[in-house]
């Protein structure tokens, strides 16, 4: 039986009330009548019996109270034993350019500090990484978002991380002082696949102020983006963290462009209450 599921009976145990325990633990109503339902099914009792408008507990469900907050205490010492001793898992979803870009410097500091911590990056579409966040499969999220998707989960900015339009230093739009979006009009994109919340934002902007435009290459990595814009095909708007070095070389222009619609900020998901290891505590504020 899930652990889950005792960790639901306890909080509907606790707040007499299916409605209150799912607030308290971020489910949805028929999420937690499900799982109480299951648990019933599995020990062919009644846990709860209605009292006026709230609940209690049965004398089968006070017995199995008992012996589930002592099963949930042992779990809960069980994982702080573990993380003391610097081992378990730390699994993290997270997108590809903050998987290359800027997760390896700081999963390496971790790693000295937690040799024995399995560590496992996941990079995935932003829409999966919320849904196993949720579900539980990832311990965090970390996304580029400019506001929280689910407001069912926790999210924590950790700042502004800049977007930038790329070129080659050879595309004539490098040697104007200010791009504006009348200067975008007809230009040929290269750009990430169609799911990416930063093209989503681009199309949304470019479509509302009637900027045509031409998808010319459609790419789902920043390094064949990046390769391609060398070559002076097309323009990019890719976060400054993927090209940042290629900026620094003189391989790539930083086009001069800014938007107020076209912005995204560093996010932590996670689910409400989560218990923290204290890995997962440092690895958080080696974010921030």
């Amino acid at each position: 039986m899930d652990l889950t599921y005792f960790q639901t009976f306890r909080e509907v145990a606790y707040h007499q009330s299916f409605t209150k325990a799912a607030g308290e633990l971020g489910y949805a109503q028929s999420s937690v009548t499900m799982q109480i339902q299951k648990l019933e099914q599995s020990y062919g009792v009644k846990l709860f019996e209605r009292y006026g408008k709230s609940l209690r507990l049965t004398s089968a469900g006070e017995e199995l109270l008992k012996i589930a907050v002592q099963m949930l205490n042992l779990y809960q010492q069980s994982k702080e034993t573990l993380t003391l001793q610097g081992g378990g898992t730390l699994t993290i979803g997270t997108i590809d350019s903050l998987a290359s870009y800027y997760l390896p410097a700081l999963i390496q500091h971790l790693r000295q500090k937690y040799p024995t911590l399995t560590i496992r990056l996941q990079p995935d579409r932003e829409t999966a990484i919320v849904e196993k966040v949720r579900e539980g499969d990832y311990d965090i999220g970390l996304l580029l978002e400019s506001k929280p998707s689910d407001p069912t989960l926790e999210w924590v900015k950790i700042r502004e991380e800049p977007l930038v339009l790329l070129a080659s230093p050879d595309h004539p739009l490098a040697a104007i002082g200010t791009i504006t979006l009348e200067h975008l009009s007809d230009i040929e994109w290269i750009m990430t696949e169609a799911s990416c919340n930063y093209r989503i934002m681009l199309e949304r902007v470019l479509q509302e102020q009637k900027v045509p435009y031409r998808v010319g290459l459609e790419l789902g990595n920043p390094e064949a983006i990046k390769r391609c814009l060398v070559t002076g095909a097309g323009i990019a708007l890719l976060p400054l963290m993927a090209a940042n070095e290629e900026i620094q070389r003189g391989e790539l222009a930083a086009l001069p462009f800014q938007h107020p619609d076209i912005r995204l900020d560093l996010q932590i998901v996670m689910r409400p209450k989560k218990w923290m290891s204290h890995s997962l505590q440092d690895f958080i504020e080696l974010l921030h």
